[in-house]
């Protein structure tokens, strides 16, 4: 993971840590983009949106092992209507 922290931020990095951090099955079932330091999570699901928010904390936590500290300070969950 150290390796991952010293890469520049990109989209890719930030994909790549989101995935391994929540699981393939929420990460099908969301899009992300960092925005400042907030990750906008996107869903069309209210039970994945609820789950989400619920861990909102210990994803941060992980998150921030992935992409190092105050990368992501904040996470947004939005409901994305097909």
């Amino acid at each position: 993971m150290e390796l991952l922290r010293t890469t520049p931020l990109s989209v890719g990095k930030v994909g790549f840590a989101w995935r391994a951090v929540v699981g393939p099955a929420i990460e099908r079932a969301t899009s992300v983009k960092l925005e400042g330091d907030m990750l906008i999570v996107e869903t069309t699901s209210p039970q994945w949106a609820n789950e989400i928010r619920r861990s909102s904390a210990t994803i941060l936590m992980r998150l921030e092992s992935f992409l190092g500290k105050d990368v992501v300070k904040s996470i947004t969950v939005r409901r994305h209507h097909r």
